[in-house]
């Protein structure tokens, strides 16, 4: 086996670790629950829906830092969701690596 196969078969192996950890850190970045009671907007949970989000960017449009916090918030909210399916997507390969190589 070359060792270009190998680093291919070490990425493999590695990569639902790496979407996993790049998706965490985009939730961290999400604070719209903290964004909220800045604005002394209560909510319930900690974890405020993406339908309140877009709801209370349509709803305070005259609030222009208000609506920009909400946006970076959703678009953080969207890159955790797009990170956290690649890592699933990525979980079978990395099985069936592991059971090929080893």
């Amino acid at each position: 086996m070359s060792e270009f196969e190998e680093y291919l078969i070490a990425i493999g192996i590695c990569s639902p670790l790496f979407f996993f950890i790049i998706a965490v850190a985009f939730r961290l970045l999400d604070n719209s629950a903290s964004i909220f009671l800045k604005h002394d907007i209560l909510v319930d949970t900690s974890y405020v829906s993406g339908d309140i989000i877009r709801e209370h960017i349509h709803r305070n449009s005259e609030d222009k830092k208000l609506k920009k916090s909400l946006m970076t918030a959703l678009m953080f909210r969207r890159l955790h969701n797009f990170f956290m399916i690649l890592t699933v997507i990525t979980i079978p390969p990395a099985i069936i690596a592991c059971f090929f190589v080893f």
